[in-house]
């Protein structure tokens, strides 16, 4: 079940705090931050060495962290915080999406981690728009109308589907992190009733996530391959985007026009769900790349499309980023806030022993 975090009750760390790592862990990459306190507080931290690294080519986090720690010669960190999709069961991280099991105990004891936090990955992205210049986004739907200081959607898909919601409020904003990834997909048209249809065939329940991906790309090409009775030759989600861009395989060009439209209807109803008032920001690991098609594509129109409500609509800003460094500084500020005198466990989080208490 997803649950709102509130911080605002959170300890003030000193600036003095010593250095630590944050990593924003996805199923294609690892990004990894050696970070400390920003000493004015008008950021939460202050990146001091940046790395991102491509998991398939490495055995497991652990070898991901090490190796970062012997790049940078920062010597021993005694703490971590991980942000990651997925949950703590016992002694692991659970994600289907990463592409190896992500043991604790394993990070804790190989690196002499004593306190390891585990956060929600776009928890710690939503977290991290606050500190967004408007320099550092494009706008996909621009409104006339004022910025309103209300709830802020952050969703995107990357090898999954991601979405949290950041609730302003003083001293510190609060982020619900959500599983709307894995809502019941919801075909808008005859074509998407198809591809429905064809999905439903190998599995009893169907989520967005299996259409609003990377994997879910490559399902909707194939899908689209068996309605159009060609054969599917792309085999890998980043084929069919450049056969889209480059326009030559018509059924990668509808793969992507469909992904695009069911994006914007998906997004429209997470708007209305959670009332984001305060506008959306899209990320995750696609949207940058197909960027200018996005803009011409059926997004806006599907976006708008919910009958009585299409003028609330109209007055909500939806803008793109890039991923960037944002999961790690959001880790790396959540665990900040939410850090307790020496000792104590962290509430939410992993505590100092490396009990799972809560995600």
């Amino acid at each position: 079940m997803a649950q709102a975090v509130n911080h605002s009750d959170a300890q003030t760390v000193p600036a003095t705090e010593p250095a630590f790592l944050a990593a924003d862990v996805g199923g294609t990459h690892a990004r990894i931050g050696l970070v400390s306190p920003h000493p004015d507080g008008r950021r939460p931290v202050t990146m001091l060495e940046y790395r991102r690294y491509a998991c398939a080519e490495w055995p497991s986090l652990t070898a991901v962290l090490q190796d970062f720690v012997s790049q940078v010669g920062v010597g021993h960190v005694s703490r971590c915080a991980v942000a990651s999709a997925g949950y703590v069961l016992d002694d692991a991280i659970v994600n289907d999406n990463l592409p190896w099991r992500v043991s604790i105990r394993d990070i804790r004891d190989s690196l002499g981690i004593e306190r390891l936090a585990v956060i929600n990955d776009f928890e710690a992205v939503a977290y991290a728009t606050q500190f967004l210049a408007q320099a550092d986004t494009t706008p996909i739907i621009e409104t006339r109308a004022l910025p309103v200081d209300g709830p802020v959607l952050v969703m995107g898909p990357g090898t999954g589907l991601g979405s949290a919601v950041l609730l302003p409020g003083q001293p510190h904003a609060t982020v619900l992190a959500t599983e709307a990834g894995q809502i019941a997909l919801a075909p808008g048209n005859e074509r998407e009733i198809e591809i429905l249809r064809l999905f439903s065939r190998d599995r009893s329940y169907v989520s967005f996530e299996h259409a609003l991906s990377g994997p879910g790309l490559l399902n909707l090409y194939r899908a689209i391959c068996t309605l159009r009775h060609v054969p599917a030759a792309l085999a890998r989600p980043a084929d069919v985007t450049a056969a889209a861009l480059a326009g030559g395989d018509e059924a990668a060009v509808e793969a992507l026009d469909v992904f695009c439209g069911l994006l914007g209807s998906f997004v429209g109803d997470l708007v209305l769900l959670y009332g984001a008032c305060g506008g959306v920001f899209l990320a995750g690991g696609i949207l940058p790349q197909i960027r200018e098609l996005l803009l011409q594509s059926r997004f806006a129109e599907r976006f708008f499309n919910k009958g009585v409500m299409r003028p609330y609509l109209e007055q909500i800003p939806v803008r793109l980023m890039e991923h960037g460094q944002l999961g790690v500084i959001g880790a790396a500020g959540l665990y900040l806030e939410g850090q307790p005198p020496e000792g104590q466990p962290m509430d939410g989080q992993i505590a100092h022993d490396g009990r799972a208490e809560r995600t």
